[in-house]
């Protein structure tokens, strides 16, 4: 079925193209372009993510290097650098947003059943930032210090299977604690927390909304001991208490009850007090879900190395926020691929794989089915002597 396919096309096959010219219908991203379509930048996009392409010029090079194959891969325009830096300029962004939520839909329910390391049947969200350092005179929009600029992922991270939910791409100005505010609760769902999301009005919002959260107290956090539960010591714990905050305004903003948690790593020798409004769940898994956030530090180092984020085609904040979401698209593809084809390979070396046979005309499940991690020596004697006796 796929012989005289590159592996680009056949990956192509993946996405939902009637979804895609639904979004695109939306923003109306297709009105005045004659030749080179919205589908045609996601491609170029989704093809630069997937080689490691840094420039637009570097995009327009390749691609026409390989112009015979362009049609069968799905471009229909002619791939231009100032087409494409136009396009990125002026599109709707909201356009791959909305495909790439699409793409997350499909994805969360692939790994709907997948473990995180604590056995835990509802859905459990850790939210977090990375900041890129961005160049102020290029990127005056996203201004962060006084001769700086940044722009900030907010990420809300579905923990079975590493699925990006929401991404908010700010200027590196906005905090962390606002994005609590465009936050759409869910309710029964765990939402990991560290302390700089710490504002008890907007956590109250959650509990309100029968959400669950899981965060860490401050230090000048007051409060008063309601009760205690007994601990078991031997696991590291050290305190379960029932508490009501008491400060001026903190009383005010979350009248109700909160549970206070004291735990001891003894691997990094340090002392942890978490905060949450769950009372249910043992004290324990109160402390493994918190571990568990780390999984977004993960994600952002992970998409960091392996996707082009950290430098941007262009420069305006609709150019940025396109790049971000086709990056996000590819990253959930990616997941997508490796579910359905049953691969047992992670998501950089599946990446890596697809680099190098973007151009290629084989199955693409063939190309995964040859990678082995070991190192065959029957070559190994084919080495002349240098000396021949």
């Amino acid at each position: 079925m796929n012989q005289g396919r590159t592996v680009f096309s056949q990956l192509v096959d993946f996405l939902p193209t009637y979804q895609f010219q639904v979004c695109v219908d939306r923003y109306q991203g297709n009105r005045y372009v004659k030749d080179f379509s919205c589908w045609d930048q996601f491609l170029c996009l989704a093809f630069a993510q997937l080689t490691y392409r840094e420039s637009l010029r570097d995009i327009e090079a390749c691609l026409r290097a390989q112009q015979s194959k362009l049609y069968h891969m799905g471009f229909r325009g002619q791939v231009s650098r100032n087409t494409l830096a136009h396009a990125n300029e002026h599109r709707d962004w909201r356009i791959y947003a909305d495909f790439a939520q699409i793409l997350i839909a499909a994805a969360r329910d692939l790994y709907r059943h997948e473990p995180f390391g604590v056995e835990l049947s509802e859905t459990v969200y850790a939210l977090d930032s990375t900041t890129i350092d961005l160049c102020l005179s290029l990127f005056p929009w996203g201004k962060f210090r006084r001769r700086k600029s940044a722009v900030k992922l907010h990420t809300l991270l579905d923990l079975r299977g590493s699925i990006p939910t929401n991404v908010y791409v700010t200027g590196g100005q906005v905090h962390d604690v606002n994005i609590l505010d465009q936050l759409l609760p869910e309710a029964g769902a765990f939402y990991l927390l560290d302390r700089g999301y710490v504002d008890f009005a907007r956590l109250y919002v959650l509990a309100q909304a029968c959400a669950f959260f899981v965060t860490r107290a401050k230090k000048n956090m007051q409060f008063y001991r309601r009760n205690s539960r007994p601990v078991e010591r031997s696991a590291g714990l050290r305190s379960d208490q029932t508490i009501l905050l008491t400060g001026v305004r903190t009383a005010q903003r979350y009248p109700d009850p909160l549970r206070r948690i004291h735990y001891f790593d003894a691997e990094k020798d340090s002392r942890l007090t978490f905060l949450t409004n769950n009372f249910l769940l043992p004290a324990l898994t109160i402390a493994q879900l918190y571990r568990a956030r780390w999984k977004v530090e993960l994600f952002f180092r992970w998409i960091k190395q392996h996707l082009r984020i950290k430098a941007f085609y262009g420069t305006s904040e609709n150019a940025v926020k396109t790049q971000v979401w086709v990056a996000v698209s590819v990253y959930v593809l990616v997941a997508i691929v490796k579910k359905q084809l049953g691969l047992d390979l992670s998501l950089y070396k599946i990446l890596q794989i697809l680099s190098v046979t973007v151009f290629e005309k084989t199955p693409i499940l063939e190309g995964f089915s040859n990678f082995s991690d070991e190192f065959s020596d029957a070559e190994s004697c084919m080495q002349l002597n240098l000396f021949d006796f």
